[in-house]
This record gives C-alpha cells, structure tokens and sequence, in this order.
C-alpha cells in the first residue's frame, strides 16, 4: 500500500525501504536533503543532475524533511552507521592488491 504525502512525496511499504521518497521514482527525500545539506546543491542544480524529478518535488521533498527533522535525521544516521559497518566488514580490494 502507498501512502501519499502530497502529489509529490509517498512512502511504500518495501520500496526505498520503506522511507518517503518522490514519487513514482527511487530518490528519497534523506537523498534530497544529502545531496542539498552536505554537498552544497541548490534545488536547481539537483533537478538539472536527475532531469526525472521537477523542481517543486526538490522542495516538496526539504518541506517534508523539516516537518520530520528528527525522523528524517535519524535515518540518515542509520544509513551512514551501516555504511560503516559494511566498509569495517568488507576488506578493500586496493588494500589487498599492494599487500601481494
């Protein structure tokens, strides 16, 4: 079952996890925030980097993450945590080339 935010913002139960996205694509509001927050992207240079979404879907998706900052937070956290957990898992391939 989707749940529909707004025209622009819905959550499906195992798509993207689960996590509110744009709709009708894969690119979650956490990635929207990722990519305006931390790599410095103005909603106009995210829309011109995926052509897919429009411009009132990147701000769709900032309004929903702060009306569900700590939600939305949260999430990220977990995603970066696991991110770490994987690269202390997974040896690197680089590493084991000038081991050799």
């Amino acid at each position: 079952m989707t749940t529909v935010i707004n025209s622009h913002i819905e959550i499906t139960e195992g798509v993207c996890g689960g996590r509110p996205r744009i709709a009708g694509h894969r690119i979650r509001v956490e990635d929207i925030v990722i990519w305006h927050e931390r790599m410095g992207l103005s909603p106009d240079e995210i829309v011109s980097q995926y052509p897919t979404i429009i411009l009132a879907d990147v701000y769709s998706a900032l309004s929903y993450y702060h009306d569900h900052f700590r939600e939305i937070r949260q999430q990220i956290a977990e995603d970066e945590a696991f991110a770490m957990e994987m690269k202390a898992k997974t040896p690197s391939l680089l590493h084991s080339i000038r081991s050799v």
